[in-house]
């Protein structure tokens, strides 16, 4: 049986595959628009909508590729503000009966804190504007799942810590004075490890992401000499713990 050239070629793969799922950044950011424009008085062609899709599609967190069906779409992005309804007590109606735990999480997070989601949603546009290639590629992903304002301010958040010179200053400053330890617990790493723990310490950027803005430089003022244990507690509450939140709780724990 013969057969001609085009029927010997396979076809391509064509399945496509189902969208990821929404994560915080952008739940953060459709939340914030449900409030804006409540989704009863608008539609998917809603000129806010369409631009929301824009940027969702713009956020370097999924790595999307042509296989994922309609990316976050204008009709995915307005069904997704629709779910929030189910949620909201203003809403009379019944809502979508569907929804996942993580849109909960933010509803109950943010419902009665609208300036600090409104924050939250700007700092997030701004950084994708202006650090779309610094925040590309995770730096650390299991953290950036549970950061609560979501992994582009989480990317930006470490950058702001590994800010090189402020990073060195802030380390020379406390070896000046004898005090390269950590602020809450007292460890020292020489102390512990010898010379392979010589000079080493992290830093925690205090300033809380909501408040970012492009102007603001990493001061020596916003940054803490910490143990890699308590930046890592610094981070577990939110809003986050503070250094003398820190310090109470281990005081308390130690008791």
């Amino acid at each position: 049986m013969n057969f001609n050239k085009e029927e010997q070629i396979k076809k391509p793969n064509t399945v496509k595959k189902r969208n990821p799922k929404w994560e915080r950044d952008e739940l953060i950011l459709a939340l914030e628009l449900y409030f804006r424009h409540n989704p009863n008085t608008i539609s998917a062609k809603h000129q806010e909508v369409l631009k929301l899709s824009k940027i969702l599609n713009s956020l370097p967190i999924h790595g999307i590729s042509p296989e994922y069906v309609n990316f976050r779409n204008p009709n995915g992005v307005y069904m997704k503000m629709s779910n929030f309804l189910r949620l909201d007590p203003n809403y009379k109606g019944k809502g979508l009966e569907r929804g996942s735990k993580l849109e909960e999480d933010v509803w109950n997070e943010f419902y009665s804190n609208k300036s600090k989601l409104r924050d939250l949603a700007t700092n997030i546009k701004a950084s994708v504007e202006s650090k779309k290639e610094e925040i590309k590629f995770p730096i650390n992903e299991e953290e950036e799942e549970v950061f609560p304002e979501g992994k582009i301010l989480f990317r930006v958040h470490k950058l702001r810590e590994r800010n090189v010179g402020a990073v060195k200053k802030k380390k020379q400053q406390a070896l000046e004075n004898n005090e390269l330890y950590c602020e809450i617990c007292q460890f020292d790493f020489f102390k512990t490890y010898g010379e392979i723990g010589k000079g080493f310490i992290e830093c925690h950027h205090t300033i809380p992401v909501s408040e970012y803005t492009e102007k603001n430089n990493t001061r020596l003022q916003d940054l803490i000499l910490v143990c890699s244990n308590c930046h890592r507690m610094l981070h577990r509450r939110r809003p986050w713990l503070n250094k003398g939140d820190l310090m109470k709780l281990m005081e308390k724990s130690s008791k």
